[in-house]
């Protein structure tokens, strides 16, 4: 029953990240955090996550801006490189309270909401800040969407950006966590292999569901659906927390 709960989330979490690029990723998390150890959550989600937007990636790719990924891969490694030193392991509470802390940090921060992902040096900022959010509480998207929403960009080039930068960093965390520091997924095979389909399936569904949105109601929905998601995941924490 725990491994059919866990392949129904993946895809219906992958819809909605597919709809709106983002919040499926940390309602996955929360549930995988939630039921299962650290080690196993942070692997399971990063496979099932890279390969949904590694899918999201390719409906997409017409709308990819390929300018900014060196500058975001730099920060990136340069985030990684730091929590390898740091050997960082968080604990589920933590976890649930980051996905939940960075969206509203961000709506709350001026000059977050400044940001603009286009700009050189902001995008090596949001390559360190997203991939380290990423190390630490699995799930980035709050964070990512600062970045994007600023941009002037379009809903499909946000989705298909987002998906590309959010793939290379779920693949740094699977390095992260199964090579780097050596933790071991106490998961059978089979279930990363469903999880897997069911998450290309659900990005299918949700980017067939983005091409009869607007771009005003785009934005507007996805602010409103990870701020919920960030809500409940800070209360669940801190229950976690005080347990």
């Amino acid at each position: 029953m725990l491994f059919v709960a866990l392949i129904v989330t993946a895809f219906f979490t992958s819809v909605l990240s597919g709809l709106v690029g983002m919040a499926g990723g940390a309602i996955l998390m929360a549930v995988l955090i939630t039921i299962l150890p650290v080690s196993s959550a942070m692997i399971l989600h990063g496979t099932t996550q890279a390969m949904a937007n590694g899918a999201r990636t390719l409906l997409l790719k017409k709308h990819l801006i390929w300018q900014l990924l060196p500058a975001y891969g730099l920060g990136a490694a340069c985030a990684v490189g730091m929590a390898t030193w740091l050997v960082l392991v968080p604990d589920p509470g933590v976890v649930l309270l980051a996905i939940g802390i960075f969206p509203w940090a961000a709506q709350w921060s001026g000059r977050l909401n400044g940001l603009n992902i286009t700009q050189p040096l902001t995008t090596i900022s949001c390559g360190f800040i997203v991939t380290f959010a990423q190390l630490i509480a699995g799930a980035a998207g709050p964070v990512l969407d600062v970045f994007y929403l600023n941009s002037g960009l379009g809903r499909q080039a946000i989705v298909a950006n987002k998906a590309l930068t959010q793939t290379i960093g779920h693949l740094l965390r699977i390095l992260y966590y199964g090579v780097l520091i050596s933790l071991v997924s106490e998961l059978p095979g089979w279930i990363f292999a469903a999880s897997l389909g069911a998450a290309i399936l659900g990005t299918r569904v949700g980017t067939i569901l983005l091409t009869k949105w607007n771009d005003a109601d785009f934005t507007k929905l996805s602010r409103r659906i990870i701020l919920t998601v960030a809500t409940i995941c800070i209360f669940r924490g801190v229950y976690v927390l005080a347990s």
